[in-house]
């Protein structure tokens, strides 16, 4: 299965570290962060993880949940847990999947759908293209999909960037500029006609060409 940025995210059920669940019904209305690593004990993911628990009330305040996903299983995670915090100096304080039956690794693209076998007799270079994130809105849509290789850590302040820009397009018709962050200048979606865009905004707008119109970043975001 090929996930792109408007498929609805699949739905699975999984042990975690947090105990069982069921990705939609875990999900409710939140924007979802999922996060996916190859192997447990692996030297950048455990910097990812780490950082990640260290940010979490950055994805809190936006209403944001975060759950990992490791091809091992649930129980291997614990250890690891403990490892992140004496590294990293923060534990996960979210769910982490165990995924040893590679079944939402699969769902989500990222192993082929031949993969069986024991885990445990996978090199992470087995799983290397386990290493994707996926940003899934309230509607259960994906959002954004990032892939990184095992080499390079993930940048996890970009990845709240683009949800403050998910979350203000979602709710105004704008769109976000190159290198944009919260508060910056929008500009005007291309959906929205002339007329419609004076309507909205009454004190016009800077326009230094006829398809490119900037305003200030909407109110109440």
């Amino acid at each position: 299965m090929t996930l792109q940025i408007g498929s609805t995210a699949p739905d699975f059920e999984a042990q975690t570290t947090e105990g069982p669940i069921n990705f939609h019904a875990w999900a409710a209305d939140s924007w979802v962060v999922l996060f996916s690593h190859p192997k447990d004990f692996t030297p950048v993911c455990t910097t990812e993880l780490g950082y990640m628990a260290a940010i979490k009330p950055e994805f809190d305040r936006r209403g944001v949940k975060i759950i990992g996903l490791s091809v091992d299983p649930a129980s291997r995670h614990e250890p690891w847990a403990r490892d992140i915090e004496d590294t990293q100096g923060t534990a996960p304080n979210y769910p982490i999947i165990g995924d040893g039956d590679y079944n939402v690794s699969k769902l989500y693209g990222m192993l082929p759908a031949e993969v069986s076998g024991d885990p445990a007799e996978r090199t992470p270079a087995d799983n290397q293209t386990v290493r994707n994130v996926f940003v899934v809105g309230p509607d259960k849509k994906v959002k954004l999909i990032l892939v990184y290789p095992m080499t390079t850590g993930r940048n996890f302040d970009e990845v709240i960037r683009v949800i403050d820009s998910l979350q203000l397009t979602a709710g105004h018709r704008v769109a976000t500029p190159v290198n944009w962050r919260h508060g910056d200048e929008v500009i005007i979606a291309g959906s929205v006609s002339d007329d419609e865009a004076r309507e909205i905004y009454p004190d016009g707008w800077e326009s230094p060409r006829p398809y490119i119109r900037i305003v200030p970043q909407p109110n109440g975001n």
